[in-house]
C-alpha cells in the first residue's frame, strides 16, 4: 500500500489518534502537513515524520474556522505542491445529559467536529477534483452508528460525519475521488487511561474481543483507504471496534 509521492494532510494530528494516522501514513511513503491548534505540538510532530526521511510542515488551524481552513489549504498545496488524501480526524468532546447540556457546548462540538470536515472537504474538493484523485477519509465513532449516553452532541456530530462522508462520495466518485469513513470505538487513548479501573474493566466486557483498541488500529484502517489498494472503495463506514458493534 505504497504512498511515495503522496501528500496528507491530517487535522488534529499534533498527538492522539491523529499522530498514529500521521506516522502510519508517512511510514507507507507520505509526505505530511500536520494541522493542529497548538502549533507547538504539531511542530514536534512533524520533526519525527521528518525522521522517517519525510518531508512534513507543521500549520495551526481552527478547522472551525473557514478563513483559517483555506489558509491552511493554500499553504499546504504551495509548501508540499498538491493535496493527495485529506483525514479529518480533529475533534472535541463536551460531554453531558441532554437536560444539562448548555447551549455553547452543542455548538462548539458540531461545530470542530461537523462543520470542521465540512468545510475541509469543500476546501480539497476543487483541487482534488482538478487533479482527477484524491482520497478523503472522515475519523467518525461508533457512538454515531450506535449512540450513547451524555454524548447527544459527540453522537449527533458523528453520525452527521457519517451523512457527510455519503454525500461527499457521491459527488466526487465521477471525479476519481473517494470519501470513506473510519469508525472507532474505544480506543486506548491518554483519556481513556484516566477512566477508572472498573469502568475499563466495563468496557472491555462489553467488547467480544476483550480488549480496547490502539490508535495504530484506526490507523491501519486510514492506510487502506488511503491507498490504491481502495480505489474502489467509496461511500463507506469502517468500524475498528473490536466487535463492540456489529
Amino acid at each position: 500500500m505504497s504512498l511515495q509521492g503522496k501528500v496528507a494532510l491530517v487535522t488534529g494530528s499534533a498527538q492522539g489518534i491523529g499522530k498514529s494516522i500521521a506516522r502510519a501514513l508517512s511510514e507507507d511513503g507520505a509526505d505530511c502537513i500536520i494541522s493542529d491548534v497548538n502549533l507547538e505540538l504539531a511542530e514536534k510532530a512533524a520533526e519525527e515524520i521528518r525522521t522517517f526521511g519525510r518531508k512534513a510542515i507543521a500549520l495551526k488551524a481552527n478547522v472551525a474556522d473557514s478563513d483559517e481552513v483555506s489558509a491552511m489549504i493554500q499553504t499546504g498545496i504551495a509548501e508540499l505542491g498538491k493535496i493527495d488524501i485529506l483525514v479529518n480526524n480533529a475533534g472535541i468532546t463536551r460531554d453531558g445529559l441532554l437536560m444539562r447540556m448548555k447551549d455553547e457546548d452543542w455548538d462548539q462540538v458540531l461545530s470542530i467536529n461537523l462543520k470542521g470536515a465540512f468545510l475541509c472537504c469543500r476546501a480539497v474538493a476543487r483541487p482534488m477534483m482538478k487533479q482527477r484523485s484524491g482520497r478523503i477519509i472522515n475519523i467518525a465513532s461508533i457512538v454515531g452508528a450506535m449512540g450513547n449516553v451524555g454524548q447527544a452532541n459527540y453522537v449527533a456530530s458523528k453520525a452527521g460525519l457519517i451523512g457527510l462522508t455519503k454525500t461527499v462520495a457521491r459527488e466526487l466518485a465521477s471525479r476519481g475521488v473517494t470519501c470513506n469513513a473510519v469508525a472507532p470505538g474505544f480506543i486506548d487513548t491518554a483519556m481513556t487511561r484516566s477512566l477508572p479501573e472498573d469502568v475499563k474493566e466495563d468496557l472491555s466486557a462489553r467488547i467480544p474481543m476483550g480488549k480496547l483498541g490502539t490508535p495504530e488500529d484506526v490507523a491501519g484502517a486510514v492506510r487502506f483507504l488511503a491507498s490504491d489498494a481502495a480505489a474502489y472503495v467509496t461511500g463507506q463506514v469502517i468500524h475498528v471496534n473490536g466487535g463492540m458493534y456489529m
